[in-house]
């Protein structure tokens, strides 16, 4: 039996095991894959405050989850398959067994969102990507494409640049969502051009992509593009499907918490990006995590 069961370990899993580790409380953190989430994935932070120079997120996650350790955070790499109250307290089942929680956080983040188009589940992995920093370098002296128009796509389509002989970034409306300072980066650089207006209605090719079909969103027009990758960026879907029956969500499924991060189910708690709120950032997930652990510690005291 644990204190706190947290499930997820990106920046706010991490930072409410910090929290709930320091209190004293016998805390468990469970994470599928690695530390760091989708910050993990990011190859500069620049807008994390105390770091005047840009830190890698890998290195991030790796501090944070040194600093946790330190504090006596437990750690479970496995995946959550079931959440489950069982009295007052919660059972959570993974495929290493079961474990218990008097409280539970739920920080697992959120994921990609798909085009749903011809040609991309089919080439996922030959050509189809849905980060820069893991898949960037396979196209060196290419031709790829980004599609989306936030802080996320622009700033992917910057670092596919030091890889790619040309980034062409695709946005279905005639200006970017994404913070000026990166617009004025991207529009900078002799390597990016934009394609404005536009949607993909396939993705093309035999083995791997060889190229999109786009669609003129004013027009009509198709025409063809040929790229050697493309890269997804227009949005994420959260990680809420463990606790859709316990707890209540929006209309997309972020879980709604109060203030507090406290759900609608009493003992569970919600941070990060799983949860609906109106930025997702680094710091946000951080601020989300440590108000989480501190609410779960007056919870189990009440």
């Amino acid at each position: 039996m644990y204190d706190v069961v947290i499930i997820g370990g990106g920046p706010a899993g991490l930072t409410a095991g910090i929290y709930a580790a320091r209190a004293r409380l016998k805390t468990l953190l469970i994470e599928r894959a690695m530390v760091g989430g989708l910050a993990a994935t990011t190859e500069f932070i620049e807008n994390y405050p105390g770091f005047s120079e840009p830190i890698s997120g890998p290195e991030l996650a790796s501090r944070m989850e040194e600093q946790a350790r330190r504090f006596g955070l437990e750690f479970l790499y496995a995946h959550a398959e079931a959440v489950q109250k069982d009295g007052p307290n919660f059972l959570v089942t993974t495929e290493e067994g079961q474990v218990a929680g008097r409280a539970l956080i739920i920080a697992t983040g959120a994921h990609p969102q798909k085009l749903n188009v011809k040609g991309e589940d089919l080439f996922y992995g030959r050509g189809v990507s849905y980060c820069a920093t893991c898949d960037g370098a396979f196209f060196k002296d290419k031709r790829v494409a980004v599609v989306g128009g936030g802080d996320a796509a622009i700033e992917e389509a910057i670092f596919l640049t030091k890889f790619a002989q040309q980034v062409y970034v695709i946005h279905r409306r005639d200006q970017l969502r994404a913070t000026k300072v990166i617009q004025e980066r991207a529009r900078q650089n002799p390597r990016i051009t934009f394609i404005w207006n536009s949607v993909v209605e396939e993705i093309l090719g035999q083995e791997a992509v060889s190229g999109v079909r786009l669609k003129d969103v004013r027009t009509g027009e198709l025409k063809e593009l040929n790229v050697s990758g493309v890269f997804v960026y227009i949005g994420y879907r959260p990680n809420s499907s463990l606790v859709k029956d316990l707890v209540n969500l929006d209309e997309q499924g972020y879980i709604i918490t109060d203030a507090h991060m406290q759900t609608s189910c009493p003992g569970i708690f919600a941070a990060g990006d799983v949860r609906q709120k109106p930025l997702r950032q680094v710091v946000t997930a951080v601020a989300d995590g440590a108000i989480a652990a501190f609410s779960a510690e007056k919870y189990l005291e009440g």
